[in-house]
């Protein structure tokens, strides 16, 4: 049985893809109401669910007639998706943003759901276990190569 926070996300995921715009405007309140559950709730699924690592720009308009709009972020097509995977790592990632990425590229079906598995158990804080400016750093080194002996090789 899902979870309040994974009907939200698929229902924002789904407007999404019914939406010839490329964005969807959502009102927080509307969709509290609408799943019964606090606003908050909605910030949470938003601020978690629809980061930059996962392929989402986040937008707000405070006031009456405020909104939140999400926006799906196309890869770059001057660049390659190697180039695009390493420019999103950048030197050092955490743990959350490198998760944020392979989930990514597991959505784009640019990676297998087993390769998915064995880049988050690798890069997962337990198996890196130095203190956290090294351990970014280290991370987003290992994983940048990893992508690189997936796309390339």
């Amino acid at each position: 049985m899902s979870n309040i926070s994974d009907i939200i996300e698929q229902y924002i995921k789904q407007i999404l893809k019914s939406g010839n715009a490329g964005f969807v405007d959502v009102k927080r309140s509307e969709l509290a109401d609408r799943f019964q559950c606090v606003p908050s709730q909605i910030n949470y699924v938003i601020s978690t669910r629809f980061t930059f690592q996962k392929g989402y720009i986040v937008e707000s308009k405070r006031g009456g007639g405020g909104f939140i709009r999400i926006r799906k972020v196309e890869l770059d097509p001057d660049c390659t998706l190697y180039q695009a995977v390493v420019k999103l790592i950048g030197s050092q990632i955490t743990q959350r943003e490198a998760e944020g990425i392979i989930e990514r590229l597991l959505e784009e079906e640019i990676i297998t759901d087993r390769e998915a598995r064995m880049l988050e158990a690798a890069v997962h804080r337990d198996v890196l276990q130095a203190a956290i400016p090294e351990r970014d750093r280290l991370r987003a080194n290992l994983l940048i190569a990893m992508i690189r002996a997936i796309l390339k090789g």
